[in-house]
């Protein structure tokens, strides 16, 4: 078909209402027959229906068509639709076209018939002067490695770890943490149903730790990823632990001699830890770590070590792994409040976290369970919750956490009131958003349970001198201002992204979305995938959510990779860079500005060029654009097709 005279088919969408309901169809598909090259038009209610598509296909036999124009919607979710049509019916799929007159047009010109008629006109038009140059293309696959490499091992990241070992994949399970676990493991229930955290989630842990296809690398980072997907290298940076984990049992003989006593970042710097220590009794691995910024290089340690792990030689070591598809899953942070003293966290004593207040409830935690205030051990009788610290607040960040910072508040006053019923609880809210399964029912127990609700956001907080708290807030449903008295202040801290994310972001080129989030390729169609294919994203690296929606999360990554593993072979689409030797100067200007990595010099002196990996490219048109020689063109974009919809802005243009 490369070399017929283009027969092309415009087929005009009325979207229900959507385009019809603001548009004459029937005139933009009339004027369409008039264009060049058109040589039949149809209106459809739904073309992406099995209807709208077997009318194109209709059309393309009957007319023997060799380009096709879909008037409709947006490419973003329709254009691989069109494409399978067009191929079935023996297009090239890069011989379709799609002009979007629902989002340009109809919509944003839903009072103007008339204009919004005209205009789309103007983008069909358009449409058929590019259709008439394009060119087909083909599509190529590349090998797909068998491994998998999931980076975080928190509920999602294990969660997917699981899916893909129970499968038969081969898993590299990397966490920055000594132990997996990500930060369920500091909790000491979870809502809506306050079960005991890590009765839940050791069984996972020790599940991961079992399963044979499943390599746990904690205290390891990923510092660089190459290649394209089904083909990924990743370099592994194991961080020395000082002990050999092979002979270490965790028997925990080494922290108790240690002399050393530094804050314990497990517990949210409450109690202390010792130079070498053990995460947590249900770590897995279940081995130490020597910090050894805080060793003072007593040997202690390696005296009371029976098996003679302790090994103060020891290196950093590198490690590169070949894997076929990455998932990201690396968590989040807790807002932190020091920086401008929210509330005043940082300059009162009795003012402390959601985390903090979370570890203090825990039985594991350092007080045993027992809630006590900083400033003098004392339990409080009068405790004040805080929601959306740092979360609504254009000072800090305008999202919502999604409701969990809502739900924290609301469990962790009600595990209190439950412990010891004489005590008085505050919620100060804006608004509540109890929004998943049972959240509802978890606000309205802790009513019932006498936690009283004060919808207004603080204005001020201030000290007595017996260390107790003055919340001033006006309650806006009374439209009163209230002074509450409470010996402790708990902030329910918002979630934000963490260092992880930044580092992620930059080393496989996810872009992250306002809120510093590494955003999803489509958040309703494809929510865990990315713009770099082969990676997938889960949990709250992709924005806040629950332990049951980062559950989910991580196993539908596993099943969206498993998508490539399983056919041994990825597509590689046709809409790539292609470079013309001759024009070629190697600047380099493509290498700098290419967002994906696509480009590379290769070769000395006079044998210096360019080279392209198709596989990466995603057909963006960053380097096209950047080349100061005119040397590289994008398939599929070429200047000739673009600058044909250029002219036909208007009415008179031409080829």
């Amino acid at each position: 078909m490369e070399n017929e005279e283009p027969r092309i088919g415009v087929f005009v969408c009325e979207c229900g209402v959507n385009i019809g309901g603001y548009l004459d169809t029937q005139a933009v598909a009339d004027y369409a027959l008039t264009l060049p090259n058109v040589v039949h038009t149809k209106v459809n209610k739904f073309t992406c229906a099995d209807s709208g598509q077997a009318e194109i296909q209709a059309g393309i036999k009957e007319h023997n068509l060799n380009r096709v124009v879909v008037a409709s919607c947006t490419p973003r979710t329709h254009e691989p639709t069109f494409r399978a049509c067009c191929k079935e019916a023996g297009v090239n799929p890069y011989q379709f076209e799609f002009v979007n007159i629902r989002d340009q047009c109809s919509w944003i010109h839903m009072w103007d018939w008339g204009g919004a008629t005209a205009k789309a006109k103007d983008l069909v038009r358009m449409g058929v002067a590019r259709s008439r140059l394009l060119e087909p293309l083909e599509e190529s696959s590349v090998p797909v490695d068998q491994n998998v490499l999931v980076i975080g091992a928190g509920v999602a990241g294990m969660q997917a770890a699981i899916d893909f070992g129970d499968m038969g994949y081969n898993v590299y399970l990397v966490d920055k943490e000594p132990s997996i676990g990500g930060r369920m493991s500091r909790f000491d229930k979870v809502f809506p149903t306050n079960d005991c955290s890590i009765c839940i989630l050791g069984p996972k842990m020790v599940e991961v730790g079992r399963n044979k296809n499943i390599n746990i690398m904690t205290y390891s980072e990923v510092t660089d990823v190459g290649g394209f997907v089904g083909n990924f290298e990743a370099t592994i940076l194991h961080k020395p632990r000082y002990l050999d984990t092979d002979i270490c049992t965790g028997c925990a003989s080494c922290q108790e001699v240690c002399p050393v006593e530094v804050p314990k970042e497990f517990n949210e710097g409450f109690g202390t830890r010792k130079a070498i220590y053990i995460p947590f009794p249900q770590a897995v691995p279940l081995r130490a770590v020597l910090d050894m910024e805080n060793c003072i290089g007593c040997k202690a340690c390696e005296k009371a070590c029976e098996p003679g792990a302790i090994r103060y030689d020891q290196e950093p070591v590198y490690e590169t792994l070949k894997v076929g598809a990455i998932i990201v899953a690396v968590g989040m942070d807790t807002f932190d409040p020091l920086p401008h003293n929210n509330y005043g966290y940082g300059l009162y004593d009795n003012v402390i976290t959601t985390m903090e207040f979370e570890r203090l409830l825990n039985a594991a935690g350092p007080t045993g369970g027992h809630v006590v205030r900083p400033s003098d051990a004392v339990e409080p009788t009068t405790v004040g919750f805080v929601n959306c610290v740092g979360s609504r607040d254009v000072n800090e960040n305008i999202y919502c956490s999604g409701g969990v910072c809502c739900m924290f508040n609301i469990k962790n006053a009600q595990l209190l009131k439950e412990k010891r019923p004489e005590t008085n609880h505050y919620i100060f809210y804006m608004d509540i958003r109890a929004t998943m399964r049972g959240f509802e029912e978890a606000y309205n127990r802790a009513r019932d349970l006498g936690v009283k609700f004060i919808r207004g956001k603080p204005v001020e907080i201030t000290e007595k001198e017996n260390g107790n708290l003055v919340v001033r807030v006006e309650d806006t449903l009374k439209g009163e201002i209230a002074n509450v008295e409470v010996d402790l202040l708990v902030l329910g801290t918002g979630l934000v992204p963490n260092e992880g994310i930044n580092e992620m972001g930059s080393i496989l080129k996810l872009p992250r979305s306002a809120d510093g989030f590494l955003t999803e390729l489509h958040p309703k169609l494809a929510p865990v995938d990315t713009t770099t294919d082969g990676v997938f994203v889960a949990g709250c690296a992709a924005g806040p959510r629950d332990i049951t929606y980062s559950t989910a999360h991580g196993s539908a990554t596993a099943g969206r990779a498993t998508r490539l593993l399983s056919t041994g072979e990825a597509p590689i689409m046709g809409i790539t860079a292609k470079i013309n030797e001759d024009a070629c100067v190697v600047c380099g200007v493509c290498v700098d500005k290419c967002p994906y990595g696509v480009f590379e010099i290769v070769g000395t002196n006079g044998d210096r060029h360019i080279n392209v990996v198709e596989a990466l490219c995603k057909g963006c048109g960053t380097c096209v654009t950047a080349c100061p020689t005119g040397a590289l063109e994008q398939s599929h974009f070429k200047n000739d097709q673009v600058l044909a919809q250029v002219r036909n802005v208007f009415v008179y243009g031409g080829e």
